[in-house]
């Protein structure tokens, strides 16, 4: 084996030395220089806008090379005038004896460009709106854009701080919602500018906006109605609260980060990163006696609107103190101390602090059990009135900072690491907190029941299978939807509260608030309600949820709630192509 390698090696370096040899001596190769051709001038295309392309000659200078924008300019313009787009009817005016194919495009929202998320969306559509179209079918592919009420908001909101070092409350509602418009008219145009050069085969004639006039009719149309039928109430929960965006968010648009021990996070306001993933242990002392109830809390900042400590009533350990109340060493407070089996006795100390007004869990035992519900939270993160000596503070340093006086009064116990979630949001990504507020909510289980029962019976089909499932699974699970959003780019919710005159009114609830399509409407529902009563009728600031809107795009881009001829000949639409992650915020209330 090694004779045969060094034979090979042999024989390898004789063939170099030959052609060692046999190259000749002398000057090497010149390179002949390249000939640098001229750039093109730009084109500038001679057809007339709107008229049959002007094709130039093979022989022409812009024939040399494929250019694409040689060879596509004109023709959409020609196609956008001809109306090739349009849906064709047959002679009585309905649609072809073949029947008919339609897709809404889901809408691009307006905060900027398109992507090539956007790109492949759009050819895979096309290229089945034409299909179609081939195959003699009344077809129509209807464009339109989303407002995204605070996605948009939120990018313009930073636009006017890095430009004008102004926020909107500077400006002002009116002005605010003036220069969104501005932002959403420039980047309409480009979106509709870039899916006419993609070649997209939409019926422009019919485009759509989400705050269009006849769009948002719909929206209104669509409270009032669900309102009237008993799906829409008011009520003051536990909402989902990011205070970047000062406004209350769906448990869809919140992101939980899972945590395996304490992690410092960066959270939006704050230089130094804040402490996450542990569980801060503490005693509270019992009043009129020596003894301490330990408890412990992964948010020692909620400690400041605690008012109760829940035990389970067959734990030895702390039977003796159900009925007594504990001292808050902070304020003024005395918490009761109560037993109910929700609580595990195995977690923690077995002893739960029960702060209502701040967490979900906490909110279902407040109530059952009549506590008082504290919120220490203004709606920025900073701490209110109910927090005592740290008034003021931000949340996140009242988090150090109470756990530095509890440890100077001796009440401090220890710190343990703790796996959690920790809810952000998903614009902001500032950490969410549970925060009571008066909010409109839509009652959901009797709605997605039925959403299950149209895809379960194939009249709706959801591909691949997985997301089938998944479409499943989030129904079965699914909650009451906040529909309030704070803020002032969107579609105003068109309640009223009525203020009567010499009294208080609560605005937590439905009892001093009407829903109409006009203020008219409203006031003569107020009338009714309280008739002979003097008051004073104040719309609700606050917006819809843009999901809202958008679940009405399939009707109501056609002329929903009036009877249209396209509603009435072209809805249902046919197809849906939509990415994954919007399943449940879109595609399911659509549905519903």
């Amino acid at each position: 084996k090694e004779r045969a390698k060094a034979e090979k090696a042999r024989k390898f370096a004789e063939k170099q030395a030959k052609q060692s040899a046999a190259a000749p001596a002398g000057k090497a190769k010149e390179k002949k220089p390249k000939v640098k051709e001229e750039a093109l001038p730009k084109y500038v295309e001679e057809t007339p806008k709107g008229e049959k392309k002007i094709l130039k000659p093979l022989d022409d200078e812009y024939h040399k090379a494929y250019i694409p924008s040689v060879v596509e300019s004109a023709w959409y313009d020609w196609w956008e005038k001809e109306g090739f787009h349009e849906p064709e009817f047959g002679p009585d005016g309905n649609v072809k004896p073949r029947g008919y194919f339609v897709i809404s495009e889901p809408p691009p929202n307006v905060t900027g460009a398109l992507h090539c998320g956007h790109a492949l969306a759009t050819s895979l559509q096309d290229t089945l709106i034409r299909w179609n179209r081939m195959r003699g079918y009344t077809t129509l592919f209807l464009p339109g854009c989303d407002h995204a009420g605070i996605s948009t908001q939120s990018v313009v909101e930073k636009m006017l701080w890095r430009k004008q070092q102004k926020t909107r409350h500077d400006l002002g509602r009116e002005k605010f919602v003036e220069t969104v418009w501005e932002w959403k008219e420039e980047y309409h145009k480009k979106i509709n500018t870039v899916l006419k050069r993609m070649g997209g085969s939409f019926d422009w004639t019919r485009e759509a906006f989400t705050m269009d006039a006849n769009l948002s009719a719909a929206v209104t149309e669509t409270f009032v109605r669900m309102h009237e039928e008993g799906y829409i109430y008011r009520s003051g929960r536990l909402v989902n609260w990011c205070t970047q965006l000062n406004t209350a968010l769906s448990n869809l648009e919140v992101d939980n980060k899972e945590l395996t021990g304490r992690t410092l996070l960066d959270v939006p306001g704050y230089e130094r990163k804040v402490e996450f993933g542990v569980i801060t242990h503490f005693k509270y002392p019992i009043e009129g006696t020596d003894e301490m109830i330990e408890v412990a809390t992964t948010r020692p900042e909620t400690m400041l609107g605690d008012s109760g400590i829940a035990v389970h009533p067959s734990d030895e350990r702390y039977k003796h103190l159900v009925g007594k109340k504990a001292k808050h060493p902070f304020v003024d407070r005395l918490l009761p101390i109560f037993a109910d089996e929700y609580v595990d006795p195995e977690f923690g100390t077995g002893a739960v602090k029960i702060t209502p007004a701040h967490d979900p869990n906490d909110f279902n035992l407040g109530t059952k059990h009549k506590l008082e519900f504290i919120t220490v939270l203004n709606d920025d993160g900073t701490m209110n009135g109910n927090a005592g000596q740290f008034e003021g503070q931000k949340r996140f340093d009242t988090r150090y900072s109470v756990v530095e006086e509890l440890t100077k009064l001796g009440l401090f116990v220890k710190k343990e690491d703790n796996p959690m979630k920790v809810p952000l949001c998903s614009k902001s990504k500032d950490v969410i907190e549970p925060l009571m507020k008066p909010q409109w909510w839509m009652k959901m289980r009797e709605l997605a029941d039925a959403s299950i029962d149209v895809v379960k019976n194939g009249e709706i089909k959801i591909r691949p299978e997985g997301a089938e499932r998944n479409y499943y699974h989030w129904m079965r699970n699914i909650n009451d939807w906040c529909l309030s959003r704070q803020l002032w780019w969107g579609h105003q919710i068109p309640a009223y509260f009525v203020k009567l005159e010499g009294q208080e009114n609560d605005e937590s609830t439905d009892d001093f608030w009407v829903v109409g399509r006009t203020e008219e409407e409203a006031k003569q529902k107020a009338e009714k309600r309280f008739p002979g009563k003097k008051y004073e009728l104040v719309r609700d600031p606050d917006c819809l949820d843009t999901w809202f809107s958008s679940g009405l795009w399939p009707f109501s881009t056609l002329g929903w709630p009036n009877k249209t001829p396209d509603f009435e000949k072209l809805y249902p639409t046919s197809v849906l192509e939509t990415g994954w992650d919007i399943l449940f915020f879109w595609v399911a209330r659509m549905i519903m």
